[in-house]
């Protein structure tokens, strides 16, 4: 640990096995690291959701130390992992070259935690071009086909990763998730941003959907707290949840959205029965 827990905020409620579902939140609630994220936020939820938006650079030596930690921390706290694996990267870019160094970054996170036994590792798919010309789709399908198949062959078990809705209809990556048999992070926030039916994912989906990430919207603002959400979409979010027994993740980056997330989720929750 580097820090003294008590210089952060702690939740004033456990919240592990409140719900049919495992809840999780992020590694990034406070201005730390993993390890006392987790030792801070971990006694009240089920699964943390670690961070890794950019790029391993430089030795590891200090992240394989904080892994050992989590790994500890995991024990003592019975809180289990999710990974978010890089999303700076493309493993479907034009460039050959940048496909081949995505596949090696993301395949440096996943052994540098896989001894945490993450329940999902989820994978961005950015798309490069115009998703209106069949072309263009067509030849990103085919590199990130192919980039992901490298990663399967590197020893990555495909119901490990799942593929994240992100800003292009998901119908774009599907025949991939299916052809590979990958699995699926329905990101709520993001549908509601960019205007696409996630209740016809969910019905669509759901036997591949592996873990959802909820969070707050205004406009094109998301990773707000849960209750900035239209009411039309906190009712349509939560008539999804109560059919869902995998993990959701809140996925917020500060103390006070966490807790009035929480709140909100709870009130709302219990509010239905």
């Amino acid at each position: 640990m580097t820090i003294e827990s008590n210089q952060f905020h702690s939740l004033k409620k456990s919240y592990k096995g409140r719900y049919p579902f495992k809840l999780g939140t992020t590694s990034f609630i406070h201005p730390a690291g993993y390890a006392d994220n987790v030792a801070i936020i971990g006694p009240y939820v089920d699964e943390i959701e670690l961070l890794f938006f950019e790029s391993l650079t430089g030795g590891l030596g200090p992240l394989r130390e904080e892994v050992r930690q989590l790994d500890r921390l995991s024990n003592e706290l019975e809180v289990s992992f999710n990974v978010h694996l890089p999303s700076d990267v493309s493993p479907g870019h034009t460039d050959k070259d940048k496909r081949k160094a995505a596949v090696h970054a993301l395949k440096g996170v996943i052994d540098l935690t896989v001894s945490l036994s993450p329940s999902t590792f989820t994978l961005h798919l950015p798309f490069e071009g115009d998703h209106r010309v069949v072309s263009d789709v067509d030849r990103w399908q085919e590199r990130t086909t192919q980039s992901v198949k490298a990663l399967l062959d590197s020893g990555v078990e495909p119901q490990t990763l799942s593929i994240e809705t992100l800003d292009y209809p998901f119908e774009m990556v599907e025949p991939i998730v299916k052809e590979l048999d990958l699995k699926v992070c329905l990101d709520i926030g993001h549908c509601i941003v960019h205007g696409f039916d996630y209740a016809s994912l969910f019905n669509r989906l759901h036997e591949r959907i592996a873990i959802f990430h909820i969070h707050g919207v205004d406009g094109d603002k998301d990773h707000l707290s849960l209750d900035r959400l239209a009411p039309q979409h906190a009712a349509s979010i939560l008539k999804i949840l109560k059919q869902f027994k995998g993990v959701v993740s809140i996925e917020i980056f500060s103390y006070s959205k966490l807790t009035s997330s929480l709140v909100f989720l709870e009130k709302s929750w219990f509010k239905q029965e």
